[in-house]
């Protein structure tokens, strides 16, 4: 009897071992699947891009306006922290 508590033992450590593993696999396989996701969209994109050279230069002028926003509203906030000191004195 007393080989039969070790025995028992043994076998929920292996289910439980059993089932952590089969919980870490679905983990990684979620984030395989995010990831395949995520690379179906860019190469999607990519040959959207290659296919359409107008969309490119879209893109990129899309950007350029981007950036010269960010920069001007960086210039802006600058003025309005600098406001806000001179008032604070």
């Amino acid at each position: 009897m007393a080989e039969a508590e070790p025995q028992e033992e043994n076998c929920e450590n292996s289910i439980e071992t059993m089932e952590k593993c089969n919980k870490d696999l679905e983990t990684l396989l979620e984030e395989m699947e995010r990831i395949t996701v995520r690379a179906a969209w860019m190469t999607y994109g990519i040959v959207t891009i290659h296919t359409n050279p107008d969309l490119a230069s879209s893109m990129k002028h899309l950007e350029d306006a981007f950036l010269r926003c960010k920069e001007q509203v960086g210039r802006k906030w600058q003025e309005v922290l600098k406001e806000s000191k001179g008032e604070e004195e």
